[in-house]
This record gives C-alpha cells, structure tokens and sequence, in this order.
C-alpha cells in the first residue's frame, strides 16, 4: 500500500509535536503546567474533532484538497511556536487569545488529514485492499508515529534543536508530505503549476524561518 505508512507517521508526528510545542509555551509563558497542558491539549482534541467532521463536506478534489491542508498544517504549526513567541514579547495581553485560536485552526486542519488520507487510499486502492486492511494500517502507523513522537520531544528534539525550530522541522515535514502527494498524483490534479508554486513557496519560508530561527529567538 504505497506511502501509507509514510503519511500516517508523519502526519501523525507532526500533530503531535505542534500540541506538545504550544502546550510547553503557553507553561513556560503563563506557568500552571498543569492547567497549560489539560487546556491546551483538550482544545486541540476537541479542534481535531471538529475537523474529522468537517471532512464529510470535502466531496471534490479530495488529494488537492489534502495537499492544501498539507501546507496549511506545515505553515501555521511550524511557524506556531516562533509566531508565538514573537507575539508575547510585543503584545502580551493578547497571547492567550493568540494561543487558543492557533491551536483551534492547527487542530482542525490536523483533524481532517486522517479521514482524507483513508478517503483517497479507499478510492484509488479499493480494488486491492479491504476497508478494514486501510483503516488497520492507517491508524496502527498514525498511532506510532505519536509514540516516537512523544519520546523524541523532550528527550531529543527540544533539547537539541529548542521548540522554534523543532516546530518549523516538522512543518517541514508536512511540506514534504504535500510534495510527496503532489509528485504521487500528479496526473490527476488540476491546476499542477500552482500547487507546485505553493508547495515550492511553503519550503522556501519554512526554510528561511529555520535558517534565521536564531536571530528570532
């Protein structure tokens, strides 16, 4: 089953790493870890719900719609933790509306991958794989990608790369994902010139942002 494992994994770490990163700000920031993580992390489960039952109105074009929420993910999460922290050290009385309201939009946005990826593959693989074989492999890598995921944080991404660029690496992440469906189904996409052009606009800000994380910190 082609790229299932990859899309899973990485979708699933790269959601994992934005919750982790905006709840680590919003306890360094404002403290009270423990009211921090239990807000931030039932906001987001509750945004991917949302999400998951957004995703029934997506009918058309479900891979350049998977592929834009791809970029949108990597973006707004990547950038989240540097956006964030540039916020609190200009305006902090709005931070925690700022907080909130990315964490909703990131969480929506990650809520609607899953039920896309399972939709294309069911649609363009029914012939040589049960739904219950694609929902199996789908959520079984998903669920491992969070593992390694949840291990890495702290352990090792945060203390080698800090959460600015921890984030922008994993919405690297989710570029790649969008490159990757991209090249994979590009016969069947509409308008490939420009997502080209956005997938190409998405790494170069996303690298940029990485490359000067230092002087944003």
């Amino acid at each position: 089953m082609p790229g299932v494992a990859s899309h899973a994994l990485v979708i699933a770490a790269c959601g994992l790493v934005y919750e982790l990163a905006a709840g680590a700000l919003a306890s360094y920031l404002l403290g009270d870890s423990v009211l921090q993580f239990s807000t931030v992390i039932g906001t987001y489960l509750f945004a991917m719900g949302v999400g998951s039952y957004l995703s029934r109105f997506l009918d058309r074009q479900l891979v350049a719609q998977f592929l834009r929420i791809e970029l949108l993910v990597g973006l707004i999460g990547g950038l989240l933790p540097a956006a964030l922290f540039a916020l609190h050290s200009v305006a902090s009385g709005s931070f925690r509306f700022a907080l909130y309201a990315l964490v909703l939009v990131v969480g929506t946005l990650v809520g609607l991958e899953i039920p896309l990826v399972m939709r294309i593959l069911k649609r363009h693989f029914r012939d040589r794989y049960a739904l219950k074989d694609l929902v199996s492999q789908v959520l079984t890598f998903d669920y491992l990608g969070a593992l390694a995921v949840a291990i890495a944080f702290p352990l090792v991404l945060v203390p080698q790369l800090g959460l600015i660029r921890t984030g922008l690496f994993f919405g690297l992440l989710n570029a790649a994902v969008a490159v990757w469906t991209l090249w994979l189904f590009r016969a069947e996409l509409r308008g490939l010139r420009w997502h080209a052009l956005a997938c190409a606009g998405s790494v170069v800000v996303l690298v940029a942002a990485f490359a000067g994380a230092e002087q944003v910190t």
